[in-house]
């Protein structure tokens, strides 16, 4: 079985929504298992486990999370060389552009060596209807991706 790995930070709770639209454009897949973790949750052996990896992290003074930014610290030295080409999406709640926040995500995720297999979705102010169906579609792509092997 396919598994889809998310990971995520909230604290005024928009990118929690987000986060539950991957799961649902994910989870509408057959064949697939999506595990939604807050950050602090998330450990190695779930990012080793999983087949696809989504993270969301809200914009915080034009940078990822804290915690978001320790989830990776976390799990950088042991899962370098074993997440080879993991396909890899990100979702950002952000106050201004999101920019800062996705250039931070995109170089740790050039360490790892994650292969980004769709374009992030990045709300910028209120998570409107339109964002949330932006990220069932994010979560439909990378967990149908992953399950049909094209990733």
């Amino acid at each position: 079985m396919t598994k889809i790995l998310i990971v995520y930070h909230s604290q005024s709770g928009h990118t929690k929504q987000m986060a539950d639209a991957v799961f649902e454009g994910a989870k509408a897949i057959d064949g697939v298992e999506v595990i939604l973790k807050k950050s602090s949750e998330a450990t190695l052996d779930d990012l080793l486990a999983c087949d696809g990896l989504a993270i969301g992290t809200p914009e915080n003074f034009g940078y990822m999370s804290g915690m978001i930014k320790d989830f990776f610290d976390r799990t950088y030295s042991e899962a370098q060389d074993k997440v080879f080409r993991k396909p890899f999406v990100v979702f950002i709640s952000a106050g201004n552009d999101g920019s800062g926040a996705l250039r931070a995500i995109e170089r740790i995720a050039l360490g790892y060596k994650f292969k980004t297999v769709f374009a992030p979705v990045i709300a910028k102010g209120k998570i409107t209807e339109e964002i949330l169906e932006q990220c069932r579609e994010l979560g439909g792509t990378l967990a149908g991706g992953c399950a049909m092997g094209i990733y």
